[in-house]
């Protein structure tokens, strides 16, 4: 549980929001000249209710060097703080804690040659903070995004991803060098480019289909490294896969072959 003194917020102005579906959306805010994070962690934000801070954890979308804050989030009809920040308008204040953190970030990964990005859902969102990292293409020779929902319609920042960031002007060509995206979904049929982007990345993984329509080697410990995003039992499933191939969650004090959001599953 966190709580926070008035001291410990900033106010940030809500500069635009955009409704994916009817249970997605996105917005950015206005960023404090003093805030500042590091790719892939995540910041306690919410609203005011009745005088009262209401904050979650939400991880930032943006990159660490934007002017700009952007966070992704499902909408709860019940939520204590999603049913009411769904609505929020531009122009409104949101509440946000002074300091970011977690233990989603690359620096905590063993140096290897492919990064793998593997989320499901709203866990897409630190990922896109990792994509627009140039250091991140500094450290591997592929990066590569795999995005699991249900439907194609939660498929959020496909043309960012795909068609706006290869264009960025400063490191857009290592972009389109290194960068692969690999979406799929799990309740219909979904096709692109005549391969069948559909399962679960569990799924994916155990059979060798991702690394295959991906046209990479097989997984192996000396070569890649992986950053997991989702909700609990896909992170479970997950961990348990790598652990079983060998490869080793970082900690606290130890580098690994994968890491997790500690702040969001109990420790293994």
């Amino acid at each position: 549980m966190w709580l926070f003194f008035m001291r410990d917020l900033l106010y940030p102005t809500v500069t635009s929001v955009r409704h994916w579906n009817d249970k997605l959306f996105s917005f950015t805010t206005t960023r404090d000249p003093s805030f500042t994070f590091e790719t892939g962690q995540f910041v306690m934000i919410g609203l005011e209710i009745d005088g009262k801070p209401l904050l979650r954890a939400y991880s930032v979308v943006s990159a660490n060097y934007g002017e700009e804050l952007e966070f992704y989030s499902i909408k709860v009809p019940d939520g204590a703080l999603t049913s009411r920040l769904q609505h929020i308008k531009v122009g409104e204040k949101v509440v946000m804690a002074t300091k970011a953190t977690g233990t989603l970030v690359p620096g905590h990964l063993l140096p290897g040659k492919n990064l793998y990005l593997l989320a499901t859902g709203t866990g897409l969102a630190p990922f896109l903070s990792v994509i627009q990292d140039p250091f991140i293409y500094d450290q591997y020779e592929k990066v590569i995004l795999v995005h699991g929902t249900r439907w194609q319609s939660e498929l959020a920042y496909q043309e960012f991803i795909e068609k706006e960031l290869p264009e960025n002007e400063y490191f857009g060509e290592i972009v389109k060098e290194k960068l692969i995206y690999y979406p799929t979904v799990t309740r219909e049929e979904y096709i692109r480019d005549g391969v069948a982007h559909q399962g679960r990345i569990t799924k994916l993984l155990t059979t060798g289909k991702l690394v295959k329509d991906l046209g990479m080697p097989d997984l192996d410990i000396e070569n890649d490294r992986f950053m997991l995003c989702g909700n609990n039992d896909m992170l479970k499933d997950i961990m348990d896969i790598l652990d079983g191939w060998g490869f080793t969650k970082a900690r606290h004090n130890s580098q690994g072959h994968y890491v997790i959001e500690r702040a969001f599953i109990e420790a293994s």
